[in-house]
């Protein structure tokens, strides 16, 4: 009986090592499965065994989506705000005369209240022709004003207040503590105090960008470029729109790390090193450490690229592959794959069979 029960422990086992090579559950696939075929038209995709003698290549082959634009010109000296079409002007006119055409009996003054100013420029206002405002300082304007006004009423002085309009308004649209509509005060109104204004940026925002949207033009840089140096802190223009908002880059984290899941950029560059770190490294007991994958799509103009998908593989035991990886710098979308070493795979189908026999073990001794 016990030799009857040995066989079927042993045909157990057999039979289960064998299914086990075939299936065994696992959190990777292992490198060799990964880049099975690379470089054949069945495959579909290019493998790039990354050096540091290849790194320069790769910028060449495809330029970032998230690539730099323009800048508008830095902030100069502070200066007083032009009005605009779209102002409205506050006006008390006062007139010394008995007989005033623009007061009451006994007053001396008269207001003349929300005086839109024309997409033309202009201002109307009784008994004189429409006097052009548009480009003229707070002083400029009363003047001017003042100077039409004489013709008809030759006593005539007059006071002036400005609430800017759209033109001469920025909005501040997210990525602060109170967004909102903000009239300039004054020309060369920097992009850091307007956002001071504002309340200051986000905390919850991961590597903040600030994009300027200015007429029919977009700008884009990351928020560090404009706190890093005076000169890149440009001038805020009316009618602009600015919005703070976090990097909007990610990249796909599988495989044999300790995360797996959709990770955005904290910082402008991000390279396949630091996307290991923010994966929270590698699975000691499960990963592959020369086979560290970064899978990246190329559009069909990419120029220099050896295919429209391309596999880039690190050795990390190696300084070079450790250098390299560290220096290779992701782009939106990447995914990054920590293979399955092949011993955990060995090491689990021996633990299953292990496990088989110790059933067969418990079977027998029934």
């Amino acid at each position: 009986m016990n030799a009857v029960i040995s066989r079927r422990t042993l045909l157990l086992g057999a039979g289960a090592l064998t299914l086990a090579g075939c299936a065994v559950p696992r959190g990777a696939p292992s490198r060799a499965e990964v880049v099975a075929g690379a470089g054949t038209p069945e495959a579909g995709f290019a493998l790039e065994v990354v050096t540091r003698e290849r790194l320069a290549l790769y910028p060449t082959w495809g330029r970032d989506a998230h690539a730099r634009t323009g800048w508008p010109a830095p902030a100069g000296i502070p200066m007083e705000q032009r009005i605009a079409a779209g102002d409205t002007l506050n006006l008390r006119i006062w007139d010394a005369e008995e007989r005033s055409l623009v007061s009451d009996d006994g007053a001396r003054s008269a207001d003349v209240s929300e005086v839109t100013v024309t997409g033309t420029g202009n201002v109307a206002l009784p008994f004189i022709e429409p006097v052009p405002v548009a480009g003229l300082s707070a002083e400029g304007a009363r003047q001017r004003l003042q100077d039409a006004l004489r013709e008809a009423v030759p006593s005539a002085q007059v006071q002036l207040s400005i609430r800017q309009g759209r033109r001469n308004s920025v909005d501040l649209v997210g990525g602060v503590a109170n967004p909102g509509t903000y009239p300039l005060s004054e020309r060369n109104l920097a992009l850091t105090s307007l956002i001071s204004s504002g309340g200051g940026v986000s905390e919850s925002l991961i590597n903040p960008q600030v994009q300027i949207t200015r007429g029919g033009h977009v700008y884009r840089r990351p928020l560090r470029h404009v706190l890093d140096k005076p000169a890149n802190d440009p001038a805020i223009i009316g009618g602009d729109r600015i919005v703070i908002e976090s990097d909007p880059r990610s990249f796909t984290a599988l495989g044999a790390a300790q995360r797996e899941e959709v990770i955005g950029f904290d910082a402008e560059t991000v390279s396949a090193l630091r996307a290991l770190s923010l994966m929270g490294g590698l699975a000691d007991t499960r990963a592959d450490p020369r086979g560290i994958l970064v899978l990246r799509r190329y559009s069909s103009t990419a120029q220099g690229a050896p295919d429209t998908r391309v596999v880039f593989s690190f050795d990390l035991t190696r300084a070079d592959g450790m250098f390299s990886a560290d220096e290779f710098a992701l782009q939106d979308g990447d995914i990054v794959m920590a293979t399955q070493a092949p011993a955990t795979t060995a090491q689990r189908v021996l633990m299953l069979f292990g496990a088989v026999l110790g059933t067969g073990q418990a079977v027998s001794n029934l």
